[in-house]
């Protein structure tokens, strides 16, 4: 196999001021951490590859040494073009110090400009980033006083706004699989998504690039079944065995997550009693029968749960950004792998799908809220998590349903005596007179007429014309004392304010049913 590189031989491949683009999710989904650990040791070594351009699609690494902090080091990198920034603290803390050009832009649009830069076409027009962080009167996507660049232009056709997202060379791409034959055709039978590795490989081989592909096994010329290449070997320069490469960070390999068979669900984690579960069953009160319903990372995931013990499964499909169909998808961590996917498509055309409206409901998180229901979950002074798939998602759903607590830092509650109690209220006030960054812009969501609701553990607010009103208050819980004096602007109060239903903060099966 000539093409069978070391880390370190496939890290000769790559020269100084190349883009590289790294394919990969959080928590280790479709990881290349070996290849990249060889670019790293190369650097601390050489001094070389330096002054690259880094684009990740999605967050990639473990908040620590691996994925993209394998490159967050100074002088390695001159500008990063991240989906979603919050894996790697180590770049973070470059950008703040302004010593890379720092940018942030949708995980949908960088997923789908891989297709535009392999089929050499300029750009990609489309309306997604429209009054957000985004769109270049609010900054376009530029995180630090360093990044210069117009990544992003504002045009108008036939009278109506769009966003143009300029495509670019890439000189590298770093996939991942599971198989490699002899050829260098590529396999992700063990693998919990495909992500964008077929599309990341045209572009850099219609950049005149290369592509550097890891995987866990080997196989003789024309052993791996055409149906299983997911990357044609003509497209593949180097490949790279790690054979101790896990399907995920949290485990070497899971049957649910490849769908290879069916696990049963009895082995999924459940969620705790407690404020989470709380928000996660009220949002989950708002599926409908039939509806194809999206899933954010951190406390909106718990409605996958919900729904697989209230036997719901059969009744709704859920879409994840990573290209997974059906099944439960994961939380925490490993987000953008899914328990029993029924289908695994290319995270493109995933995004293609959520792009033109396919998404009839989204649960998705919520860290600052404000009087105009703009949401923010990007930025928050020098904590920059980055938007992922939140802004692809969030403006074209059909109906919106943001999931989070009332306040953060140290929340502390229960379910005593048919009443919530708050035994310890959160450190932070999270609705804000004005949020620190737009991510989701509340008045261009009222002109599109979505429906907007945002569930907390102590009442639920829904975006009206006149901004956010209170709409139901949990049993238990005061008005003014618990909701109005905690905010800090004073919402419109529904007159026709409901109780929560109490059988949310119980800890027996709710019976739910979707119509």
């Amino acid at each position: 196999m000539n093409k069978l590189k070391s880390p370190l031989e496939a890290a000769m491949l790559i020269p100084d001021e190349a883009t590289i683009l790294l394919t990969g999710s959080g928590g280790g989904v479709m990881e290349p951490d070996f290849v990249c650990q060889g670019i790293e040791q190369r650097f601390l070594s050489t001094g070389s590859p330096k002054g690259l351009t880094l684009v990740h699609i999605s967050g990639v690494g473990n908040r620590e040494e691996k994925g993209v902090s394998r490159f967050a080091h100074e002088g390695m990198v001159k500008r990063v073009i991240g989906g979603h920034w919050g894996w790697s603290p180590s770049m973070v803390k470059l950008a703040l110090e302004n010593k890379i050009e720092a940018y942030n832009l949708p995980q949908g649009i960088l997923s789908l400009l891989t297709r535009e830069i392999a089929s050499n076409r300029p750009g990609l027009l489309t309306k997604v980033g429209l009054h957000t962080f985004i769109d270049p009167r609010q900054g376009g996507g530029k995180l630090n006083e360093a990044a210069r660049s117009e990544l992003v232009r504002l045009i108008e056709l036939d009278g109506e706004e769009y966003l143009f997202y300029r495509t670019f060379p890439i000189q590298v791409s770093i996939i991942r699989g599971t198989t490699a034959d002899e050829d260098g055709n590529i396999s992700m039978e063990k693998e919990a998504a495909d992500l964008d590795v077929l599309s990341a490989a045209q572009a850099a081989h219609n950049s005149k690039g290369i592509v550097i592909a890891q995987v866990k096994q080997l196989a003789a010329r024309r052993q791996l079944r055409a149906r299983t290449v997911k990357v044609p070997g003509f497209l593949v320069d180097a490949v790279v065995q790690y054979p101790e490469q896990w399907q995920t960070g949290e485990s070497e390999y899971n049957v649910g997550y490849s769908g290879e068979y069916r696990a049963p669900l009895e082995t999924l984690p459940q969620l705790e009693q407690g404020v989470r579960r709380w928000i996660a069953r009220r949002a989950s009160m708002e599926l409908k029968s039939g509806a194809i319903v999206n899933l954010g990372y951190g406390i909106a995931d718990g409605v996958a749960n919900i729904a697989a013990e209230e036997g719901l499964l059969d009744s709704i499909t859920f879409a994840i950004e990573q290209g997974l169909i059906g099944g439960v998808p994961a939380k925490g961590d490993i987000f953008g792998a899914c328990f029993n996917p029924d289908a695994v498509i290319d995270a493109p055309s995933q995004f293609d799908f959520f792009h033109g409206g396919g998404i009839d409901i989204a649960f998705l998180g919520m860290a600052q809220v404000d009087r105009q229901g703009n949401v923010n979950v990007s930025r928050f002074g020098s904590v920059i998590p980055g938007t992922g798939g939140f802004i692809d998602i969030s403006q074209n759903a059909k109906k919106v349903v943001f999931c989070g607590t009332f306040t953060a830092g140290s929340l502390e509650m229960e379910w005593a005596n048919g009443e919530v109690k708050i035994v310890k209220e959160g450190k932070h006030r999270k609705f804000i007179q004005q949020v620190e960054q737009i991510t989701f812009n509340g008045t261009f969501a009222r002109k599109k007429k979505q429906e907007i609701l945002y569930v907390t553990e102590r009442c639920v607010f829904a975006l009206t014309d006149v901004g956010l009103e209170v709409v139901e208050i949990a049993p238990g819980v005061d008005l003014q004392r618990d909701i109005l004096d905690q905010m800090e602007f004073r919402p419109a109060v529904s007159s026709m304010l409901k109780k929560m239903d109490s059988r949310i903060y119980r800890p027996e099966s709710m019976g739910l049913r979707v119509l």
